[in-house]
């Protein structure tokens, strides 16, 4: 059985970072690519960023060049590095991993930015 575990969300005044972890246990065959999503209450849920098995990665327009996805292939974990965090990214973080056919996502970290 495949599980996500994310963990670094929290509470964090504007400017600030954190670094959201998703940890990913289980058989595992292959994976396609590791994401990011996130969700604001009353928004839907939208891709922040996304890196494939080769590296190549890309961004939602809002958070380039503030935030940073890495992998850990040795260790199955994906990272968001958030920089100059605003008020507006403010939602529920979400890891997927999509090892073709399935998509796994994890459970939700809550990122709160706010003075």
């Amino acid at each position: 059985q495949v599980q996500l575990v994310e963990s670094g969300g929290g509470l964090v005044q504007p400017g600030g970072s954190l670094r959201l972890s998703c940890a990913v246990s289980g058989r595992i065959f292959s994976i396609n690519y590791m994401a990011w999503f996130r969700q604001a209450p009353g928004k839907l849920r939208e891709l922040v960023a996304r890196i494939t098995s080769g590296g190549s990665t890309n961004y939602a327009d809002s958070v380039k060049g503030r935030f940073t996805i890495s992998r850990d292939n040795a260790k199955n974990t994906v990272y968001l590095q958030m920089n100059s965090l605003k008020p507006e990214d403010t939602a529920v973080y979400y890891c997927l991993i999509a090892t073709p056919p399935y998509d796994y996502w994890g459970q939700g970290t809550q990122v709160t930015v706010s003075s």
